[in-house]
Protein backbone atom coordinates (compact mmCIF):
# COMPACT_ATOMS: atom_id res chain seq x y z
CA UNK A 1 0.00 0.00 0.00
CA UNK A 2 3.01 2.31 -0.31
CA UNK A 3 1.55 3.63 -3.56
CA UNK A 4 -1.73 4.62 -1.89
CA UNK A 5 -2.48 8.33 -1.57
CA UNK A 6 -5.44 8.69 0.84
CA UNK A 7 -7.87 11.52 0.21
CA UNK A 8 -11.56 12.36 0.39
CA UNK A 9 -13.58 12.88 -2.78
CA UNK A 10 -16.39 15.42 -3.02
CA UNK A 11 -18.81 13.72 -5.39
CA UNK A 12 -21.90 15.84 -4.79
CA UNK A 13 -23.55 16.60 -8.13
CA UNK A 14 -20.92 14.61 -10.03
CA UNK A 15 -21.57 11.47 -12.11
CA UNK A 16 -20.39 8.16 -10.67
CA UNK A 17 -20.97 4.97 -12.64
CA UNK A 18 -21.68 1.69 -10.85
CA UNK A 19 -21.45 -1.41 -13.02
CA UNK A 20 -23.39 -4.34 -11.61
CA UNK A 21 -26.76 -4.71 -9.91
CA UNK A 22 -26.04 -7.02 -6.97
CA UNK A 23 -25.63 -6.52 -3.21
CA UNK A 24 -22.13 -4.99 -3.43
CA UNK A 25 -23.30 -2.54 -6.08
CA UNK A 26 -26.29 -1.69 -3.88
CA UNK A 27 -24.04 -0.83 -0.92
CA UNK A 28 -21.80 1.33 -3.09
CA UNK A 29 -24.80 3.07 -4.66
CA UNK A 30 -26.39 3.83 -1.31
CA UNK A 31 -23.21 5.40 0.02
CA UNK A 32 -22.74 7.47 -3.12
CA UNK A 33 -26.30 8.76 -3.00
CA UNK A 34 -25.88 9.77 0.63
CA UNK A 35 -22.79 11.73 -0.42
CA UNK A 36 -24.87 13.53 -3.06
CA UNK A 37 -23.49 11.89 -6.22
CA UNK A 38 -25.40 11.41 -9.47
CA UNK A 39 -25.34 7.65 -9.90
CA UNK A 40 -25.68 5.65 -13.11
CA UNK A 41 -26.11 1.89 -12.60
CA UNK A 42 -25.31 -0.33 -15.59
CA UNK A 43 -26.75 -3.83 -15.18
CA UNK A 44 -29.30 -6.08 -16.92
CA UNK A 45 -31.12 -6.62 -13.61
CA UNK A 46 -31.17 -5.09 -10.14
CA UNK A 47 -31.28 -6.48 -6.63
CA UNK A 48 -34.31 -5.68 -4.47
CA UNK A 49 -32.32 -2.92 -2.72
CA UNK A 50 -31.65 -1.12 -6.02
CA UNK A 51 -34.99 -1.53 -7.78
CA UNK A 52 -36.84 1.13 -5.73
CA UNK A 53 -34.01 3.62 -6.32
CA UNK A 54 -34.26 3.10 -10.05
CA UNK A 55 -38.07 3.23 -10.03
CA UNK A 56 -38.05 6.53 -8.13
CA UNK A 57 -35.45 8.08 -10.41
CA UNK A 58 -32.86 8.43 -7.65
CA UNK A 59 -30.44 6.53 -9.88
CA UNK A 60 -30.17 6.26 -13.65
CA UNK A 61 -30.54 2.62 -14.64
CA UNK A 62 -29.03 1.40 -17.92
CA UNK A 63 -30.76 -1.96 -18.20
CA UNK A 64 -28.29 -3.98 -20.26
CA UNK A 65 -24.78 -5.42 -19.95
CA UNK A 66 -21.84 -3.04 -19.78
CA UNK A 67 -20.63 -1.51 -23.04
CA UNK A 68 -17.78 0.83 -23.90
CA UNK A 69 -18.95 4.42 -23.63
CA UNK A 70 -20.95 3.85 -20.44
CA UNK A 71 -18.24 5.65 -18.47
CA UNK A 72 -18.44 8.88 -20.48
CA UNK A 73 -18.52 11.88 -18.15
CA UNK A 74 -17.88 9.82 -14.99
CA UNK A 75 -15.66 11.15 -12.22
CA UNK A 76 -15.46 7.77 -10.50
CA UNK A 77 -16.34 4.17 -11.38
CA UNK A 78 -17.29 1.18 -9.22
CA UNK A 79 -17.51 -2.21 -10.90
CA UNK A 80 -18.99 -5.15 -9.02
CA UNK A 81 -20.49 -7.51 -11.58
CA UNK A 82 -18.98 -10.69 -10.18
CA UNK A 83 -17.79 -11.53 -13.70
CA UNK A 84 -13.98 -11.09 -13.86
CA UNK A 85 -13.86 -10.43 -17.61
CA UNK A 86 -16.49 -7.68 -17.38
CA UNK A 87 -14.84 -6.06 -14.36
CA UNK A 88 -11.50 -6.15 -16.17
CA UNK A 89 -13.02 -4.48 -19.24
CA UNK A 90 -14.51 -1.72 -17.06
CA UNK A 91 -11.14 -1.20 -15.36
CA UNK A 92 -9.36 -0.91 -18.75
CA UNK A 93 -11.91 1.60 -20.06
CA UNK A 94 -11.60 3.64 -16.85
CA UNK A 95 -7.81 3.65 -17.18
CA UNK A 96 -8.07 4.87 -20.77
CA UNK A 97 -10.49 7.60 -19.65
CA UNK A 98 -8.19 8.57 -16.75
CA UNK A 99 -11.01 7.87 -14.32
CA UNK A 100 -10.35 6.19 -10.99
CA UNK A 101 -11.98 2.77 -10.68
CA UNK A 102 -12.91 0.53 -7.75
CA UNK A 103 -12.92 -3.16 -8.71
CA UNK A 104 -14.76 -5.25 -6.14
CA UNK A 105 -13.53 -8.60 -7.47
CA UNK A 106 -9.84 -7.75 -7.93
CA UNK A 107 -8.21 -5.12 -5.73
CA UNK A 108 -4.95 -5.39 -7.67
CA UNK A 109 -6.75 -4.30 -10.86
CA UNK A 110 -8.25 -1.25 -9.17
CA UNK A 111 -6.95 2.29 -9.05
CA UNK A 112 -9.11 3.20 -6.04
CA UNK A 113 -10.25 1.35 -2.89
CA UNK A 114 -13.19 1.97 -0.58
CA UNK A 115 -12.07 2.19 3.07
CA UNK A 116 -13.98 1.18 6.16
CA UNK A 117 -15.53 4.43 7.39
CA UNK A 118 -16.60 5.73 10.80
CA UNK A 119 -18.64 8.92 10.80
CA UNK A 120 -19.19 11.07 13.85
CA UNK A 121 -22.75 12.36 13.58
CA UNK A 122 -22.63 15.93 14.86
CA UNK A 123 -26.38 16.44 15.06
CA UNK A 124 -28.01 16.61 18.50
CA UNK A 125 -29.20 13.28 19.84
CA UNK A 126 -27.14 11.58 17.13
CA UNK A 127 -24.63 8.81 17.64
CA UNK A 128 -21.50 7.52 16.01
CA UNK A 129 -22.50 5.39 13.05
CA UNK A 130 -20.00 2.93 11.64
CA UNK A 131 -20.76 2.11 8.06
CA UNK A 132 -19.56 2.47 4.52
CA UNK A 133 -21.36 5.51 3.19
CA UNK A 134 -23.32 7.87 5.44
CA UNK A 135 -24.49 11.42 5.11
CA UNK A 136 -21.68 13.88 4.63
CA UNK A 137 -23.88 16.75 5.74
CA UNK A 138 -24.52 15.15 9.13
CA UNK A 139 -20.91 14.30 9.92
CA UNK A 140 -18.21 16.53 11.28
CA UNK A 141 -15.52 13.85 11.74
CA UNK A 142 -14.89 11.06 9.24
CA UNK A 143 -12.31 8.34 9.86
CA UNK A 144 -11.36 6.10 6.92
CA UNK A 145 -9.29 2.94 7.42
CA UNK A 146 -7.29 1.13 4.75
CA UNK A 147 -5.56 -2.11 5.80
CA UNK A 148 -3.47 -3.48 2.96
CA UNK A 149 -6.63 -4.37 1.01
CA UNK A 150 -7.81 -6.55 3.92
CA UNK A 151 -11.42 -5.35 4.42
CA UNK A 152 -12.10 -7.40 7.56
CA UNK A 153 -9.01 -6.03 9.25
CA UNK A 154 -9.99 -2.51 8.20
CA UNK A 155 -13.50 -3.05 9.57
CA UNK A 156 -12.19 -4.21 12.93
CA UNK A 157 -9.88 -1.21 13.20
CA UNK A 158 -12.74 1.07 12.13
CA UNK A 159 -14.96 -0.40 14.83
CA UNK A 160 -12.28 0.14 17.49
CA UNK A 161 -11.93 3.79 16.49
CA UNK A 162 -15.71 4.12 16.47
CA UNK A 163 -15.94 2.77 20.02
CA UNK A 164 -13.32 5.26 21.21
CA UNK A 165 -15.13 8.12 19.49
CA UNK A 166 -18.43 7.08 21.01
CA UNK A 167 -16.88 6.86 24.48
CA UNK A 168 -15.36 10.35 24.23
CA UNK A 169 -11.86 8.93 24.60
CA UNK A 170 -10.45 10.78 21.60
CA UNK A 171 -9.90 14.57 21.29
CA UNK A 172 -13.05 15.69 19.48
CA UNK A 173 -13.03 19.39 20.22
CA UNK A 174 -12.96 21.76 17.26
CA UNK A 175 -9.73 23.69 16.76
CA UNK A 176 -10.71 25.90 13.86
CA UNK A 177 -13.79 28.09 14.34
CA UNK A 178 -16.96 26.62 12.89
CA UNK A 179 -19.56 28.40 10.80
CA UNK A 180 -22.38 26.86 12.80
CA UNK A 181 -23.66 28.45 16.02
CA UNK A 182 -22.72 27.13 19.43
CA UNK A 183 -24.84 24.51 21.12
CA UNK A 184 -25.75 23.55 24.66
CA UNK A 185 -25.92 20.00 25.99
CA UNK A 186 -27.49 19.32 29.39
CA UNK A 187 -25.57 16.21 30.39
CA UNK A 188 -26.63 14.02 33.28
CA UNK A 189 -23.44 13.01 35.04
CA UNK A 190 -24.94 10.30 37.22
CA UNK A 191 -24.19 9.85 40.92
CA UNK A 192 -20.55 10.92 40.68
CA UNK A 193 -18.65 7.90 39.37
CA UNK A 194 -17.08 8.68 35.96
CA UNK A 195 -17.96 5.21 34.69
CA UNK A 196 -21.68 5.88 35.12
CA UNK A 197 -21.79 8.71 32.56
CA UNK A 198 -23.32 7.74 29.21
CA UNK A 199 -21.17 7.42 26.12
CA UNK A 200 -23.05 10.31 24.53
CA UNK A 201 -22.30 12.48 27.55
CA UNK A 202 -18.60 11.58 27.46
CA UNK A 203 -18.41 12.40 23.76
CA UNK A 204 -20.06 15.79 24.15
CA UNK A 205 -17.75 16.57 27.05
CA UNK A 206 -14.74 15.68 24.89
CA UNK A 207 -15.87 18.18 22.25
CA UNK A 208 -16.93 21.03 24.57
CA UNK A 209 -15.44 24.50 24.57
CA UNK A 210 -17.08 25.43 27.88
CA UNK A 211 -18.18 23.18 30.76
CA UNK A 212 -20.57 24.52 33.40
CA UNK A 213 -20.36 22.04 36.26
CA UNK A 214 -22.35 21.27 39.40
CA UNK A 215 -20.85 20.33 42.74
CA UNK A 216 -22.24 16.79 42.49
CA UNK A 217 -21.27 16.18 38.87
CA UNK A 218 -18.51 13.66 38.04
CA UNK A 219 -15.67 16.11 38.57
CA UNK A 220 -12.96 13.56 37.89
CA UNK A 221 -13.87 13.92 34.21
CA UNK A 222 -12.70 17.52 34.28
CA UNK A 223 -9.10 16.29 34.42
CA UNK A 224 -9.56 14.82 30.94
CA UNK A 225 -10.31 18.22 29.38
CA UNK A 226 -7.78 20.25 27.41
CA UNK A 227 -6.17 23.12 29.28
CA UNK A 228 -7.95 25.73 27.18
CA UNK A 229 -11.46 24.41 27.89
CA UNK A 230 -13.22 26.93 30.12
CA UNK A 231 -14.66 25.34 33.27
CA UNK A 232 -17.26 27.36 35.18
CA UNK A 233 -18.08 26.06 38.66
CA UNK A 234 -21.66 26.82 39.68
CA UNK A 235 -21.85 24.28 42.50
CA UNK A 236 -24.44 24.76 45.22
CA UNK A 237 -24.52 23.56 48.81
CA UNK A 238 -27.36 23.68 51.30
CA UNK A 239 -28.20 27.34 51.89
CA UNK A 240 -25.35 28.54 49.66
CA UNK A 241 -26.11 29.29 46.01
CA UNK A 242 -23.19 31.49 44.87
CA UNK A 243 -24.42 31.45 41.25
CA UNK A 244 -28.21 31.86 41.04
CA UNK A 245 -30.10 29.71 38.56
CA UNK A 246 -30.98 32.74 36.45
CA UNK A 247 -27.28 33.50 36.03
CA UNK A 248 -26.55 29.87 35.11
CA UNK A 249 -29.17 30.13 32.37
CA UNK A 250 -27.55 33.33 31.12
CA UNK A 251 -24.09 31.74 31.04
CA UNK A 252 -25.29 28.88 28.87
CA UNK A 253 -26.91 31.25 26.40
CA UNK A 254 -24.05 33.77 26.34
CA UNK A 255 -21.38 31.20 25.51
CA UNK A 256 -23.51 29.42 22.91
CA UNK A 257 -24.35 32.69 21.15
CA UNK A 258 -20.62 33.41 21.07
CA UNK A 259 -20.19 30.25 18.96
CA UNK A 260 -19.00 27.90 21.69
CA UNK A 261 -20.20 24.37 22.39
CA UNK A 262 -21.32 24.23 26.02
CA UNK A 263 -21.82 21.23 28.28
CA UNK A 264 -23.86 21.73 31.41
CA UNK A 265 -22.49 18.85 33.49
CA UNK A 266 -25.00 18.01 36.19
CA UNK A 267 -25.18 15.41 38.92
CA UNK A 268 -27.75 12.66 38.43
CA UNK A 269 -30.29 13.33 35.68
CA UNK A 270 -31.01 16.85 34.36
CA UNK A 271 -34.75 16.30 34.73
CA UNK A 272 -34.83 14.82 38.25
CA UNK A 273 -34.71 17.86 40.51
CA UNK A 274 -31.90 19.18 38.33
CA UNK A 275 -33.67 22.27 36.96
CA UNK A 276 -32.84 21.03 33.48
CA UNK A 277 -36.26 22.05 32.20
CA UNK A 278 -35.59 25.67 33.16
CA UNK A 279 -32.21 25.65 31.42
CA UNK A 280 -33.68 24.09 28.29
CA UNK A 281 -36.45 26.71 28.20
CA UNK A 282 -33.92 29.55 28.55
CA UNK A 283 -31.80 28.21 25.69
CA UNK A 284 -34.77 27.72 23.40
CA UNK A 285 -36.09 31.17 24.16
CA UNK A 286 -32.74 32.58 23.00
CA UNK A 287 -32.75 30.47 19.82
CA UNK A 288 -29.93 28.22 21.04
CA UNK A 289 -29.91 24.61 19.96
CA UNK A 290 -30.01 22.42 23.06
CA UNK A 291 -29.79 18.69 23.71
CA UNK A 292 -30.65 16.76 26.86
CA UNK A 293 -28.56 13.70 27.67
CA UNK A 294 -30.19 11.57 30.37
CA UNK A 295 -28.16 10.54 33.38
CA UNK A 296 -28.33 7.83 36.01
CA UNK A 297 -30.41 9.46 38.72
CA UNK A 298 -29.12 9.24 42.29
CA UNK A 299 -32.67 8.49 43.44
CA UNK A 300 -32.26 4.94 42.15
CA UNK A 301 -28.52 4.41 41.84
CA UNK A 302 -27.42 5.56 45.30
CA UNK A 303 -29.76 3.16 47.13
CA UNK A 304 -28.57 0.43 44.74
CA UNK A 305 -24.98 1.17 45.72
CA UNK A 306 -25.68 -0.23 49.21
CA UNK A 307 -27.97 -3.03 48.06
CA UNK A 308 -31.38 -1.36 48.28
CA UNK A 309 -33.73 -1.80 45.30
CA UNK A 310 -36.45 0.83 45.19
CA UNK A 311 -38.90 -1.85 44.02
CA UNK A 312 -38.87 -5.57 44.77
CA UNK A 313 -41.34 -8.34 44.12
CA UNK A 314 -43.75 -8.83 47.04
CA UNK A 315 -42.05 -6.01 48.95
CA UNK A 316 -42.64 -2.78 47.00
CA UNK A 317 -44.41 -2.33 43.69
CA UNK A 318 -43.84 1.41 43.33
CA UNK A 319 -41.80 4.34 44.55
CA UNK A 320 -41.95 8.13 44.77
CA UNK A 321 -39.08 10.58 44.57
CA UNK A 322 -39.33 13.87 46.44
CA UNK A 323 -37.13 16.47 47.94
CA UNK A 324 -37.49 16.85 51.68
CA UNK A 325 -38.72 20.39 50.99
CA UNK A 326 -41.95 18.99 49.57
CA UNK A 327 -45.12 17.92 51.39
CA UNK A 328 -44.00 14.36 52.10
CA UNK A 329 -47.31 13.44 53.68
CA UNK A 330 -49.10 13.60 50.33
CA UNK A 331 -47.41 10.54 48.78
CA UNK A 332 -48.92 7.04 48.94
CA UNK A 333 -48.62 5.58 52.42
CA UNK A 334 -47.51 2.16 53.59
CA UNK A 335 -44.12 0.54 53.85
CA UNK A 336 -44.79 -1.27 50.55
CA UNK A 337 -44.48 2.01 48.61
CA UNK A 338 -40.89 3.19 48.68
CA UNK A 339 -40.20 6.85 49.32
CA UNK A 340 -36.88 8.28 48.13
CA UNK A 341 -35.94 11.68 49.54
CA UNK A 342 -33.26 13.88 48.00
CA UNK A 343 -31.54 16.80 49.73
CA UNK A 344 -33.13 15.89 53.04
CA UNK A 345 -30.40 15.61 55.69
CA UNK A 346 -31.08 18.87 57.50
CA UNK A 347 -34.83 18.27 57.63
CA UNK A 348 -34.73 14.59 58.48
CA UNK A 349 -36.42 14.88 61.89
CA UNK A 350 -39.22 17.05 60.52
CA UNK A 351 -39.71 14.75 57.53
CA UNK A 352 -39.87 11.58 59.64
CA UNK A 353 -42.42 13.15 61.98
CA UNK A 354 -44.55 14.29 59.03
CA UNK A 355 -44.56 10.79 57.56
CA UNK A 356 -45.66 9.23 60.85
CA UNK A 357 -48.34 11.89 61.24
CA UNK A 358 -49.54 11.04 57.72
CA UNK A 359 -50.05 7.41 58.70
CA UNK A 360 -46.80 5.56 58.06
CA UNK A 361 -45.85 3.19 60.90
CA UNK A 362 -43.14 4.55 63.18
CA UNK A 363 -41.19 1.29 62.77
CA UNK A 364 -40.94 1.71 58.98
CA UNK A 365 -37.31 0.99 57.97
CA UNK A 366 -35.19 3.94 56.83
CA UNK A 367 -31.69 4.20 55.35
CA UNK A 368 -29.67 7.34 54.77
CA UNK A 369 -26.98 6.74 52.14
CA UNK A 370 -24.17 9.29 52.01
CA UNK A 371 -21.89 10.01 49.05
CA UNK A 372 -23.34 7.15 46.96
CA UNK A 373 -20.35 6.32 44.75
CA UNK A 374 -17.76 8.49 46.43
CA UNK A 375 -15.01 7.80 48.96
CA UNK A 376 -17.33 8.62 51.90
CA UNK A 377 -20.01 6.11 50.96
CA UNK A 378 -21.86 5.02 54.09
CA UNK A 379 -25.36 3.88 55.02
CA UNK A 380 -27.04 4.68 58.32
CA UNK A 381 -30.08 2.57 59.19
CA UNK A 382 -33.02 3.10 61.50
CA UNK A 383 -36.76 3.61 61.52
CA UNK A 384 -38.96 6.64 61.19
CA UNK A 385 -38.99 6.77 64.98
CA UNK A 386 -35.24 7.02 65.47
CA UNK A 387 -33.49 7.74 62.13
CA UNK A 388 -33.02 11.44 62.84
CA UNK A 389 -31.32 10.67 66.15
CA UNK A 390 -29.15 7.97 64.61
CA UNK A 391 -28.15 10.21 61.69
CA UNK A 392 -27.19 13.01 64.05
CA UNK A 393 -25.12 10.63 66.18
CA UNK A 394 -23.34 9.38 63.04
CA UNK A 395 -22.74 12.95 61.84
CA UNK A 396 -24.43 12.24 58.53
CA UNK A 397 -23.60 14.92 55.94
CA UNK A 398 -24.81 15.79 52.45
CA UNK A 399 -24.91 14.63 49.76
CA UNK A 400 -27.20 11.88 50.94
CA UNK A 401 -30.28 10.00 49.76
CA UNK A 402 -32.91 8.79 52.22
CA UNK A 403 -34.92 5.64 51.51
CA UNK A 404 -38.10 4.90 53.45
CA UNK A 405 -39.89 1.55 53.18
CA UNK A 406 -39.59 -2.19 53.59
CA UNK A 407 -37.08 -2.46 50.75
CA UNK A 408 -34.49 -1.15 53.20
CA UNK A 409 -34.58 -4.57 54.89
CA UNK A 410 -33.06 -6.06 51.71
CA UNK A 411 -29.80 -4.19 52.19
CA UNK A 412 -26.93 -6.28 53.57
CA UNK A 413 -26.32 -3.51 56.10
CA UNK A 414 -29.78 -3.91 57.60
CA UNK A 415 -28.86 -7.30 59.12
CA UNK A 416 -25.85 -5.75 60.82
CA UNK A 417 -28.03 -2.89 62.06
CA UNK A 418 -30.59 -5.23 63.62
CA UNK A 419 -28.11 -7.86 64.68
CA UNK A 420 -30.25 -10.43 62.88
CA UNK A 421 -28.33 -12.55 60.39
CA UNK A 422 -31.62 -13.76 58.91
CA UNK A 423 -33.06 -10.25 58.40
CA UNK A 424 -32.63 -10.25 54.66
CA UNK A 425 -34.35 -13.60 54.14
CA UNK A 426 -37.30 -12.47 56.30
CA UNK A 427 -37.95 -9.35 54.19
Amino acid sequence: MTDLYPLGLRVRGRLVVVVGGGPVAARRTRGLLEAGARVRVVAPGLTDALEPLAASGDVEHVARPYASGDLDGAWLVHTATGVPDVDAAVARDAEDARTFCVVASDADAATAWVPAVARLDDTPLGAVEAHVGGSADASEVVVAVHAARDPRRATRLRDAVTASLDAGELPLRRVRPSDRPGRVALVGGGPGAPGLVSGRGRRLLASADVVVVDRLGPRDLLTTLADDVEVIDVGKTAGNHPVPQERINELLVEHALAGRDVVRLKGGDPYVFGRGGEELAACRAAGVEVEVVPGVTSAISVPAAVGIPVTHRQVAAGFSVLTAHEAVGSVPGGADHTLVLLMGVTRLATTAAALVAAGRPADTPVAVVEDGYGPRQRATFGTLADIAERAAAADVRPPAVTVVGDVVRLAPGWAAHTGDAEAVSKA
